[in-house]
């Protein structure tokens, strides 16, 4: 794929994070961008601030007619946007270049020096990190982030176009469309099962992707993982591994170890263990792509994370308000050792809104148990996303398997009166649906409190 003839790219599903990412990559470079989306949203206007034009309504009459011409526009579409989709179909019938975004990230991959991270969970964070740190070392780089980085405010970190930091997605294998210089993979945790039916075709793919990898490439995988690769982790006994671990004023304080060197004195502000093996492996990664020590310790304690991963929206001495993507059972593990580990003698609501029916039903137990461990829990209903209600799969179903007694249903409208109801101190909003946008309405409740 030739990006020099095309003049002109249409997104279809403008508004993912993904895809919105690719967009402002696009516009960055000159070209004229537009696209479609349900709805407007914060990412869809501050597209529209770049001079992106998007509209909300599946009408081909609304496509601007500069890209109604196939010899100049590429369309790009997400896999959310259901095949009988007006434009959609227009585009795939009058002979214009139409593929997926992972093709077309898999298409700039090919073209680039490319570092890309794998793994059912920390990918967004990881490839946040470890764009970061390329960045202030001054490496020619664009990074395409999964979400909102706190650094940048942007799902796109550009500095050049030489070297590219790409999440590889597992969902529905569209990371083998990628090829890697260097990648790594965090975990193989079973998840996606409506694509995959098992575990072990997860696993094969995990395996299918480490075989993208370029001539010479090299493959990072978390310590434990039943994968060929070099090792990293957090006082395991990995090639690259964070050890003497401590916690000062909030932060972790470690030493870095890599084959050859044992490198003091690193400091990471993002609390859980499951975040410093993040930053473990995007300092591993970082440091075989040529980065010094020096320039990564600077780069790594200045770095704030990424909205809704452990992103504090309150933060005093009686009253802390934390809200996280956390959408799997590991993830909501994760988020629970953290805090216990930051916060040891406190009391922990989490209010969790799941996410697809089907996660929901494949998950149920892993639910209950990971939710058990909070002193207080609220869920919402499921959000469905891309599908249809499943027969008894309901957060009712859910609730009653989880083993607490202070656990209730309640509505969205109901979370801040049940938050000012309860006596915890530190507050969770938990999920990947839209619990995010009710995350302003609860900072502004609370944030004259505490």
């Amino acid at each position: 794929m030739n990006f020099k003839s095309v003049h002109n790219v249409y997104f279809i599903g403008i508004g993912g994070i993904g895809m919105s990412a690719l967009a402002r990559y696009f516009v960055a470079y000159g070209k004229q961008v537009g696209g479609y989306d349900k709805t407007s949203t914060e990412i869809t206007k501050a597209l529209e601030d770049l001079g992106v034009q998007v509209h909300f309504e599946d009408d081909i009459a609304l496509v601007d007619t500069k890209f109604l011409n196939p010899e100049q526009t590429l369309v790009v579409y997400t896999p959310a946007i259901p095949d009988n989709h007006l434009e959609l179909q227009y585009f795939k019938t009058n002979g214009f270049n139409v593929v997926k975004r992972s093709v077309a990230l898999g298409e700039i991959t090919k073209q680039t020096q490319c570092l890309a991270v794998a793994g059912t969970h920390g990918k967004t964070t990881t490839t946040s990190i470890l764009g970061h740190l390329l960045n202030e070392c001054n490496a020619p780089v664009t990074a395409f982030l999964g979400g909102i980085s706190e650094n940048y405010n942007s799902n796109l970190i550009l500095n050049g176009t030489e070297t590219t930091v790409v999440e590889a997605d597992e969902f529905d294998r569209s990371f083998l469309t990628l090829a890697p210089d260097i990648a790594c993979i965090t975990s193989m945790d079973a998840d996606h099962l409506d694509i995959y039916g098992d575990a072990s075709e997860l696993h094969k793919s995990f395996k299918e992707f480490s075989g993208c990898i370029k001539p010479n490439g090299k493959l990072f995988v978390k310590n434990g993982l039943l994968l060929e690769g070099i090792t990293y982790g957090v006082e395991d006994n990995s090639d690259y591994e964070a050890q003497n671990v401590r916690i000062e004023n909030g932060a972790y304080v470690f030493d870095l170890k890599t084959p050859q060197n044992i490198f003091e004195a690193f400091r990471f502000h993002l609390p859980g263990r499951h975040n410093l093996s993040n930053a473990v492996i995007a300092l591993a990664m970082a440091i075989e792509y040529g980065c010094n020590i020096p320039d990564l310790k600077t780069g790594l304690d200045a770095y704030r994370g990424v909205k809704r991963r452990f992103t504090y929206q309150i933060k005093t001495k009686d009253f802390v308000y934390i809200d996280d993507y956390a959408h799997h059972p590991t993830e909501i593990n994760a988020v629970h050792a953290a805090v216990r580990e930051m916060y040891p003698n406190k009391r922990v609501l989490a209010i969790f809104q799941p996410h697809l029916f089907s996660r929901t039903k494949d998950f149920v137990d892993e639910f209950a148990e990971s939710l058990s461990n909070f002193d207080e829990v609220l869920l919402l209903d499921i959000y469905p996303a891309r599908e249809l209600p499943i027969e008894g799969v309901t957060s009712n179903w859910l609730l009653n398997k989880v083993e607490n007694l202070n656990k209730k249903l309640i509505l969205k409208s109901e979370i801040i009166q049940s938050i000012k109801n309860s006596d915890a101190d530190i507050v969770l909003t938990l999920g990947a649906g839209d619990i995010g946008e009710e995350v302003k309405y609860i900072k502004a409740a609370f944030s004259n409190e505490g």
